[in-house]
């Protein structure tokens, strides 16, 4: 038998762990081709709130088009909550001031006013598959001009998985 002498050293890091609650929770999508998950995280590093881009409250999954291209309403533009959105809307703790919000795809114009507005004041995104976009431009101007600090998760590589 072996003993170990101190705290184990392999553990993740609070990027890690909290990049990988974005992922999970990006996972309850039910959109077909984009799954993005949020988490909002305070300054002592507890866990305020989660959300993925999906249908408002009481809007049926299986009533709403999920298409990506066709007459704009019958697109999913017009009817899902991304997933920023929806961890501010769904946090009920009080202010987000000074936290800092994780998620998986860097976020579009009209969650970077969300963003600020609620006073969250980092982000950390994992992909920007978008950045030439005016939505995005612009949303890193606004978070620019209201000192919202963002950057890039740096991957380890490390494999975190298990079994439910």
């Amino acid at each position: 038998m072996e003993i170990f002498m101190g705290k184990r050293t392999d553990y993740i890091s609070w990027d890690e762990y909290f990049m990988s609650v974005a992922h999970l929770a990006g996972m309850r999508s039910k959109d077909p081709n984009t799954q993005v998950g949020a988490c909002i995280v305070s300054s002592d590093n507890k866990i305020l709130s989660i959300g993925y881009n999906g249908l408002p409250i009481g809007c049926s999954d299986d009533e709403f088009p999920w298409e990506r291209e066709g007459e704009e309403l019958d697109t999913k533009y017009l009817y899902t909550v991304h997933s920023e959105l929806n961890a501010i809307l769904n946090y009920r703790g009080g202010s987000l001031e000074g936290a800092k919000l994780y998620v998986s795809l860097f976020p579009c114009n009209e969650c970077a006013k969300a963003i600020i507005q609620a006073g969250i004041r980092t982000v950390v995104y994992d992909e920007d598959k978008y950045c030439d976009t005016p939505s995005v431009i612009a949303s890193k101007r606004m978070m620019d001009a209201a000192g919202v600090r963002y950057y890039r998760y740096q991957r380890t590589g490390r494999k975190i998985e298990f079994t439910v």
